[in-house]
């Protein structure tokens, strides 16, 4: 799962992780992403979120998102740079905090980390 509001950056993502043979839920901010994780049935194997998301930011929805799924990683991606954004995401329960921009590399790397799979194989037979 992606959520971010920059349009771009949700493409970006959304193909980079696709390019990995995962599925991709989409989300454009922070009142989508609790609409979401609060439906019963929504499976979410990792969520990727921005820091800055409209109506509720991404610590909040981290915050929330914990009461009731501890298991699941959290990649917080931000441009924000400072110690303070960093331990409040960290606080809010989030697993990773990565600054803009995002290469690749640490996309996929990320993938792995979390889901376990080898990505790269599956990347590098697309190309």
């Amino acid at each position: 799962m992606v959520v971010e509001d920059d349009v771009p950056s949700l493409r970006y993502y959304e193909t980079l992780i696709q390019s990995s043979g995962a599925k991709v839920v989409k989300l454009r901010t922070g009142k989508d992403f609790v609409d979401y994780i609060s439906r019963n049935d929504a499976k979410i194997d990792l969520v990727i979120m921005d820091f800055l998301i409209p109506l509720i930011n991404g610590i909040d929805c981290t915050k929330i998102f914990r009461k009731e799924r501890k298991s699941i990683p959290v990649l917080m991606i931000t441009a924000y740079s400072s110690e303070q954004s960093k331990a409040d995401a960290f606080i809010a329960g989030c697993n990773e905090y990565i600054l803009k921009p995002v290469y690749p590399e640490a996309i996929f790397s990320l993938l792995e980390k979390y889901l376990k799979q080898d990505i790269r194989a599956t990347v590098n037979n697309l190309f």
